[in-house]
């Protein structure tokens, strides 16, 4: 036995109490903290921003509900605007940014940001957010962040930028060089420059009415009758726009499962796609899951994705909308032969894995992540899918192909490299119906018209 004694139990909870505790109290976040932590973790692990965004706002009950919207706005500004931020702090850093601790780094975007993107007055742009750094624990760098800051403060307006014509869209746009060269060469440079400068917007809430519960219109009509600022879309026929909506679970109808949240874009390669009802459905690469529900307000759907942790989102999902009795779902990899117990099918919906280059308004950290040669190796991936999808379409069957990028390599190219290999098959546009089309297939860009990016092409199986 230690020759120590031990104090009873009653003393020592005494003391306990009675003693000042050893760690300060922990700091109430605010949404410049918030959005420190979440930019340096999207950085340190490649995460999803909105991902890391909506579970650190969960894991963090900010003082005040409009906070949440200043850190959604510091996090996906700062990250739009990277390459734009980065060439001006680069300036008045003494340091190299590729040295500096993701923290740092992140403290010194999201004030920039606020300098020249927000109407924030200078003294909360900076001292807040050097403020914001010492309550992450990083106080040795105020000093540094808060030089840094102030400097760019007296330059009031972005500093100029050198080089050729590319070099400077570039860094004015936030998009890596690779893709201003690519998307001028495929579109030319009045569009590529409205798509560049369309993906540094933020994208409007859109939905898309559960068709199984009511119209669009009608429920247009219930959106507004419950306050909420609604139009209808301009191409789709079951989406509204959503302005200021707030947090989507507190909107009317959510609950109800009278609408999914879906992009026009995402719409309208389901309606072009014109699946006949009742057709025995297989969606091929179905998360996060909009697709496959729209195509289940019709039709029977087994919903296969590569990943099962993914499949709970589809399951809650459908269950909420009231769709869940007609999707199967299946952990699957559909590059590989599809397992022979899944059978044929009547239409078969490949939404296939892309460099997601139509989406960088809604994932501004893919633009710095995606490397030219990419582009291959997905484009391999894509013909592995619709080799395999392909064999379990029924003669006469239906095979609709989509990605939500913009680039040709993985659009308008594949669809023409597999009519080339399979005679069997067909182009075959639908009638009767108008849409953003090139050649016969769906084609929607960023830009004005305020749509996501996609494509989608509609092929006949003859026999």
């Amino acid at each position: 036995m230690s020759a120590a004694r031990k104090s009873p139990p009653a003393k020592r909870e005494a003391k306990a109490k009675a003693a000042p505790s050893s760690r300060p109290p922990r700091k109430p976040p605010t949404a410049r903290s918030v959005a420190i932590n979440v930019l340096a973790r999207v950085a340190a692990t490649d995460a999803y921003l909105n991902l890391v965004l909506d579970s650190t706002l969960d894991e963090f009950e900010l003082a005040d509900a409009r906070d949440a919207g200043l850190a959604t706005e510091l996090c996906y500004g700062a990250t739009r605007r990277q390459l734009t931020l980065d060439a001006a702090i680069a300036r008045f850093s003494e340091r190299k940014l590729t040295a500096l601790e993701d923290r740092v780094l992140a403290a010194l975007r999201i004030g920039a940001y606020q300098l020249f993107f927000m109407r924030v007055p200078t003294h909360a742009a900076v001292g807040d957010t050097v403020q914001a750094l010492k309550d992450v624990g990083l106080e040795r760098a105020a000093g540094f962040v808060n030089a840094v800051l102030r400097k760019l403060s007296a330059s009031k307006d972005l500093p100029p930028v050198e080089g050729d014509e590319v070099h400077q869209l570039s860094i004015a746009t936030s998009h890596p060089e690779w893709l201003v060269r690519r998307w001028t060469r495929q579109f030319g440079p009045v569009r590529a420059r409205a798509m560049l400068e369309a993906d540094n917007d933020p994208p409007p809430l859109v939905i898309r009415a559960n068709t199984t519960k009511g119209t669009r219109d009608e429920l247009l009509a219930q959106l507004l009758d419950a306050g909420v600022q609604a139009r209808p879309t301009t191409s789709s026929p079951v989406g509204i726009v959503l302005e200021s909506p707030g947090r989507v679970e507190d909107l009317f109808g959510y609950r109800e499962g009278l609408w999914q949240v879906q992009d026009e874009a995402a719409q309208l390669v389901t309606v072009f796609a014109r699946v006949p009802a009742g057709a025995r459905v297989l969606d091929a690469c179905a998360a996060p899951g909009g697709k496959a529900c729209h195509l289940a307000q019709t039709n029977d759907v087994v919903a296969l994705d590569l990943h099962a942790n993914k499949l709970p989102k589809i399951d809650r999902e459908a269950t909420r909308l009231g769709l869940r009795q007609r999707l199967e779902l299946v952990a699957c990899d559909a590059s590989k032969p599809l397992p022979g117990k899944l059978g044929e099918f009547d239409v078969v919906f490949v939404d296939a894995p892309c460099a997601g280059l139509g989406t960088l308004r809604r994932h501004p950290e893919l633009r710095y992540r995606r490397a030219e040669q990419d582009l291959a190796g997905l484009a391999s991936l894509q013909r592995q899918i619709l080799e395999q999808c392909q064999a379990v379409l029924k003669p006469g069957g239906l095979l609709v192909y989509a990605v939500c990028s913009t680039d040709t390599t993985e659009t308008n190219d594949q669809v023409d490299l597999f009519l080339r290999s399979h005679p069997d098959f067909t182009s075959e546009p639908p009638t009767g119906l108008t849409y953003p089309s090139e050649q016969g297939s769906l084609r929607t860009l960023p830009g004005p018209e305020g749509m996501d990016g996609f494509f989608a092409a509609r092929l006949r199986k003859l026999y």
